[in-house]
């Protein structure tokens, strides 16, 4: 079973503590640490990770005695540097003893091959030596629909921003593949099966039920959702969606038939299906959408 827990109480801070707290801190201490936000662009929130969010993680992984804590980005829609510095990131890593390393300008040595191995990637991709390298790998993700080929992007699609656009001395366009291919939810998927992720944290307070990524129909759910299983808690997220009104491919058919949250399940990134899904209330204010979160998975996932 995985736990997906839920919390609809407090401020942004003691949500984020509680939530990191419940899938747990251990073997943090003294640990380097990768963190991938949500900074596709320079939108506000929900559109990207929303400053409070975080201060929080970073201020939790700080008193947990991380080590190194480095924010991992690329920017799709923007060029990163400029995304992150008109979010105000760099000045809040720079607060908390954290740094920031922009992907799109890593040197050919900073990337890492991940060869295709049967996945519908056509000669394999790279990801940042950093992220292969750290001791612990947390993440925080908004919870949008997407309106294009990802139908939604949550914690599963979050991962393409660590995926190399270009590799110095290469002449492929890895981006160009992904989105121009028919099984780009596939390979979305196949992104998460090179990594392991410790701590998913999904940011509900505000989403997108239809639109997306930068921009889109605003929701309220006012909730945060955690867990240390990426599969999980993008099925807690789209059932999330479901129940306030998403429409379109995101709403069609079993939760878990959809291609991002299917091919994941099946390659091993995270549970194979709804029954092996918990989903845990942090707080009062938590117990009803959880129970619908939970009554939404056995019914249509």
């Amino acid at each position: 079973m995985a736990r997906v827990y839920v919390t609809g109480a407090g401020d942004r801070a003691d949500r984020v503590r509680r939530l990191v707290e419940a899938v747990g801190l251990e073997g943090y201490s003294r640990e380097t640490v990768v963190l991938k936000a949500n900074y596709n662009s320079a939108d506000p929130f929900p559109a990207s990770t929303h400053t409070g969010t975080l201060q929080a993680l970073l201020e939790v992984l700080r008193h947990a005695g991380a080590g190194q804590v480095t924010l991992l980005e690329r920017s799709g829609m923007g060029e990163t540097r400029e995304v992150l510095e008109r979010c105000g990131v760099f000045r809040l890593l720079a607060r908390s003893g954290a740094r920031a390393e922009v992907l799109d300008e890593l040197p050919a040595g900073g990337w890492v091959h991940i060869p295709a191995g049967g996945s519908h990637w056509r000669d394999g991709f790279y990801l940042p030596r950093a992220l292969l390298a750290a001791g612990r790998m947390v993440q925080t993700c908004c919870l949008k629909t997407h309106r294009f080929g990802g139908h939604f992007t949550l914690s599963l699609k979050n991962s393409v921003g660590l995926v190399a656009r270009t590799v110095p001395g290469l002449s492929q366009d890895f981006m160009h593949e992904l989105h121009r291919s028919p099984h780009q939810r596939l390979m979305i998927a196949e992104i998460n099966r090179a990594y392991p992720t410790h701590l998913a944290l999904m940011d509900a307070n505000l989403g997108f039920s239809r639109g997306g990524p930068e921009q889109g129909e605003v929701i309220r759910p006012g909730l945060m959702l955690a867990s240390s299983d990426r599969v999980a808690l993008d099925a807690a997220g789209v059932s999330l969606l479901r129940l306030h009104g998403a429409t379109g491919s995101v709403s069609e058919g079993r939760v878990f038939g959809l291609e991002q949250i299917a091919r994941a399940a099946a390659i091993g990134v995270g549970v194979a299906g709804p029954g092996e899904v918990d989903v845990v209330a942090l707080d009062r204010e938590g117990e009803e959408a959880a129970a619908r979160i939970g009554q939404l998975l056995r019914e249509e996932g």
